[in-house]
């Protein structure tokens, strides 16, 4: 049984990290779904070991935007830091809301993360400044995803794009670029606050990594050779949510 469970973390971590490669944000919102559904865990020890895997695969995204120079750092480490924070707080809470409850709000969560999805525009790589823009709203609009991020134990990259957007003004490749590093310290805020209650799952997280570092380069691969469709793999992939979070609002 632990065999059988184990392959099916690696093969569902792959799918994540393969579809994160392959469209972009957004992919990371199957991770919870797929451990609760496929793999067979509960429904707090699934967002907690989900936010860990979601975690690291931000990470080592992150370090390949930041080689590549797409990175405002100043921004980035501001909205990670501050958002910190919010992550602690809406895990927190997250813990203590009833499970069935909590997937019912995921799932609606997952249907507005499909329509972004589907009304996502084209990144463009362009602008160069380093735009700091306000303080205040940089960190305001941190604590507010960061607590979405925290309660539903998701990365949050399709909300935090918008928030470096609003706040700073930058170009989106340098928002997709520096959304990562939020994405990585909110998931870890998120899985280490799970961590202590004994919410997750270390060897199903291990594997689920393993799977999703592998599906990542072969997403990114692919998304090289099918760029002219980016659009359509989009579309694709959001009609994919939208049967996944009608299932989900079903069953909870």
């Amino acid at each position: 049984m632990d065999v059988a469970r184990g392959i099916l973390a690696v093969l569902s971590g792959s799918l994540v990290g393969f579809t994160l490669g392959l469209t972009g944000g957004g992919g990371s919102i199957m991770a919870t779904p797929l451990l609760l559904y496929v793999v067979g865990l509960g429904p707090h020890a699934a967002i907690g070991t989900g936010a860990l895997a979601v975690s690291v695969n931000a990470f080592v995204n992150f370090a390949g935007h930041a080689r590549a120079g797409n990175v405002r750092w100043r921004n980035a480490i501001v909205f990670a830091l501050a958002g910190v924070a919010g992550a602690a707080t809406g895990s927190t809470l997250g813990k203590a809301f009833d499970g069935k409850r909590l997937l019912f709000l995921f799932a609606l969560l997952m249907i507005v993360v499909g329509v972004s999805m589907l009304r996502r525009r084209p990144v463009q790589a362009v602008g160069g400044g380093d735009n700091n823009g306000s303080i205040v709203k940089v960190v305001g609009a941190a604590l507010a995803v960061g607590t979405l991020s925290g309660f539903f134990g998701i990365g949050g990259g399709f909300l935090i794009v918008p928030g470096l957007l609003f706040s700073t003004g930058m170009p989106m490749l340098f928002a997709v670029g520096s959304s990562l590093l939020a994405v990585g310290t909110f998931g870890l805020t998120t899985a280490v606050n799970y961590a202590v209650s004994g919410l997750i799952d270390w060897p199903i997280a291990a594997e689920y990594i393993a799977g999703g570092i592998a599906g990542g380069f072969a997403g990114m691969a692919l998304a090289i050779r099918l760029a002219p469709r980016k659009a359509l793999l989009n579309q694709v992939f959001a009609g994919f949510i939208f049967v996944v979070a009608a299932y989900m609002l079903y069953k909870n």
